[in-house]
Parts: C-alpha cells; structure tokens; sequence
C-alpha cells in the first residue's frame, strides 16, 4: 500500500474523530443543561472547548478572525509607529531611492521591537483567556491587565478594539457558534462600567481590553490554543504594515513581501515560543521606549494615526 495513501487516510480519520468528539461534548452540555432545569437543582457547567479545532467550523473563524476586513478599527492606529518616525533620525541623501531605502529600514528596526512588547504585554493575557474563557476568568485577566498598562494612549487603543471585537462577537458570531458558548454576563458587566465609574469614584467593573477578549473568542469558536495566539500576533504585524503603507513607507507589494517573508514567519514563532508559560502575573513592558514612543504621540503636531 502506498504510504502517501495511509497518510491521506489518517488524516481524514483524525478529522473525523475530531468532529465526533466535538459533537459528543455538545450532547454532554446539553444533557448538563437539561439537569440543572426545574426540579434538578444544580449548576450549569462552563462552556467546554475543544482541545483541537474541528475541520470545518473552526477553520472558517479562523479565517474570519485573521481577514484584515474584521472590523476591529485597528486602523486608526500605527501602535507607535507614527511616533517613531518622528522621533527617530533618517540617515540617507535626497534621492527618491535612498528615501525609499530609509524607510524600509526604519520599518524593520521597528518590526521586531514592537513584536516583542506587545507579545510581552499582551500575549499572557491571551494564552489564559484561552485556557479558561468563562466571563468570570475574562473580568478578571481584563482588570489585570488594566492595572498593568501604563501608557494611557495605548490602554485607549487596546479598549477600543477589545469593545470592537465584543460587539463583533455579540452580533455576528455569538448566534452562529456553540449555543454553550457565551460572553453575555461579561458583556452586561461592562455595560455597567459606565455606571460605577460616574458614582463615588469606583473603579469600573470591566475594560474590555483586546488580549483577553481575542482569547476567550479564539477558544469559544473552536480555534486551538497556538492558533490563536498565531492570528492574534499576526493581526498586530499587518496593522503595522498596514500604517506603515499609508504612512508612505512603502507600497502594498512591499507590504505583502514582508508579511510573506521569513522574518515575519521567525518573529512571530519566537516572541510565540518565549511567551507561551509566561504567567500573567510577569506581563509587562520588555521595550520601554516604546511606551514613551506612544505617549509622545499625542505631542506630534500633525498626525494621521490614534496611537
């Protein structure tokens, strides 16, 4: 028998294990559920999450949450990169090809530094809003993190597109993932946020910072663990090359060469591989320059970006 034929044949049979085992945990939830019903006093158990991504439903939201139409409003922001070129010396003549060469390079100086302090700030929260995406587990990394961001420009962009991805979440996905699956009460906690925050100076009760939200999504939708935290840090990387473009660094096949390109590939696989124990408790700023890159941005005067 052909060994490229056994292989094919293993790999469908994988598959479809791994659908069964999905469909089999469903039914468990739903008996659970069944039995914490009238007359059977109980509690209903948190949503189950597969340990491997189905092949079909968890691929097509991996691809959703990867696409760069999700409208997370990530464009609005450069992540520090407007400040950067502002606060940084450009060596290089008047020619248009030296300028274009300079650009380049301030990009892929500036790459690697921002890969590793935002892995570091926000890539713990990630991996443990996944291990554990309950609304409870998800407050709670939400308010953690809150507490350890320092740069009030960046804790606005982080805010603004973790509620981006709840509303995503609430109205386009929640209907059409697992019915067991739900951010309901975090999402009535935050919008009490306004509430507690306007009253006798409480603290608000919930953020909604992206790294936890993007998580517990990635692990309500199906998507393993090392997926996430891939899509999640790629998503930053085209955010980046994205501003970068518009910021006239370089055009869109630049653009689309560097997302291609083995250093994209190495950096997210490093930054990954150093973070993946990390606790979130030891989060925190691994470049701090880059903190004042962002708070020095509302300084700059003019700009085209948020952050």
């Amino acid at each position: 028998m052909s060994p490229f034929i056994v292989g094919g044949s293993q790999e469908a049979l994988e598959n479809e294990i791994a659908d069964l085992e999905l469909r089999l945990q469903k039914a468990r939830d739903r008996l659970a559920t069944s039995k914490t019903g009238p007359g059977h006093p109980g509690r209903q158990p948190p949503p189950a999450i597969p340990s491997e991504p189905s092949s079909s439903s968890a691929h097509h939201y991996l691809l959703l949450l990867s696409d760069s139409a999700l409208p997370l409003g990530s464009f609005a922001f450069s992540s520090g990169l407007e400040s950067y070129l502002a606060h940084t010396r450009r060596r290089g003549g008047p020619s248009i090809t030296s300028s274009a060469a300079a650009s380049a390079s301030s990009f892929s100086s500036f790459l690697p530094l921002s890969l590793s302090s935002y892995a570091s700030t926000t890539l713990p929260f990630v991996l443990a809003a996944h291990r554990d995406p309950t609304p409870a587990s998800v407050a709670a990394l939400d308010d953690m993190q809150d507490a350890a961001v320092i740069c009030t420009v960046g804790r606005r962009a982080s805010v603004a597109q973790g509620r981006a991805l709840l509303s995503i979440w609430e109205k386009s996905m929640a209907s059409t993932a697992d019915p067991s699956a739900s951010l309901a009460p975090y999402a009535e906690l935050l919008r009490s946020a306004p509430k507690r925050e306007g009253g006798g100076g409480e603290p608000p009760a919930a953020h909604a910072h992206l790294a936890p939200l993007f998580g517990a999504v990635g692990a309500l939708c199906g998507l393993a663990l090392r997926q996430t935290a891939y899509v999640f840090m790629l998503g930053h990387v085209k955010a980046l090359v994205s501003a970068a473009v518009r910021a006239g660094l370089f055009g869109p096949y630049q653009a689309q060469r560097i997302l291609a390109g083995a250093e994209v590939q190495g950096l997210l696989a490093e930054v990954i591989e150093r973070e993946w124990d990390t606790p979130v408790e030891e989060a925190g700023q691994s470049v701090p320059v880059m903190d004042l890159w962002f708070g020095r941005h509302e300084l700059l005067y003019s700009r085209i970006f948020n952050s």
